[in-house]
């Protein structure tokens, strides 16, 4: 099989899952996809990620996602880190497809780290593999990856909405919708717990911010 993107959605939010996401194209839908506009997810509106989504799936040789829960990440980020999650996950779906050549979105700056530790958890797999930063920006096999993995996480987190009954925002640390939120349930408001990443630094501080708040009111 041919050249294959790997890219994933959702490494930051403190809530909802992450996805990543591996799309293999031939030379010929790799230049028509690039002609119809595929580019870094981040750089598309969410309805014209939606429009391109099934049609990178109609044209890719083939394609695969995964979706990794909050409770997993909790639980691999406090033993080996996030990277090291992010590589086992995308050595699983090279596996399943087995393209002769990836192009990853590596986190962090030490792609050759990366590169190696990916290289090393895909066993006796022959493949080539190209790990860089930004790589959704540089190819479009990447960008088409992760045009599905965003589509579907978006996806995911809109259910949630639905299912809290309130707009909590992007799930973003840095969005005050989703700060507000997480204060709220803490509070006790009624949401899904598995769906919120407790070790997140931000939960954390919210949770610290309420600690020293009853105990001023308390001294008061």
């Amino acid at each position: 099989m041919g050249t294959a993107g790997l890219d994933e959605a959702g490494r930051g939010p403190v809530i909802g899952p992450m996805v990543i996401a591996i799309v293999v194209l031939s030379k010929k839908a790799a230049k028509e996809l690039r002609s119809l506009g595929v580019r870094d997810s981040k750089e598309l509106t969410p309805r014209r990620r939606e429009e391109l989504a099934p049609i990178i799936k109609e044209l890719s040789d083939a394609y695969a996602m995964r979706v990794i829960e909050p409770k997993r990440i909790d639980e691999v980020v406090a033993k080996n880190g996030l990277n090291m999650l992010e590589a086992e996950v995308m050595a699983d779906l090279v596996r399943e497809l087995k393209p002769s050549f990836i192009i990853v979105d590596a986190p962090g700056r030490n792609t050759k780290k990366f590169k190696e530790t990916l290289k090393s958890m895909l066993g006796g797999l022959k493949v080539r593999i190209r790990a860089e930063n930004k790589a959704d920006k540089k190819f479009v096999h990447v960008a088409a990856a992760s045009i599905i993995a965003k589509v579907e996480r978006d996806k995911r987190v809109a259910r949630l909405r639905e299912i809290a009954g309130y707009d909590f925002g992007s799930g973003y640390p840095g969005d005050q919708k989703t700060r507000e939120f997480l204060s709220k349930v803490l509070e006790g408001f009624p949401f899904p717990k598995e769906q919120i990443r407790w070790r997140w630094a931000t939960l954390q501080n919210i949770i610290e911010e309420k600690r020293r708040t009853r105990l001023t009111d308390f001294l008061q």
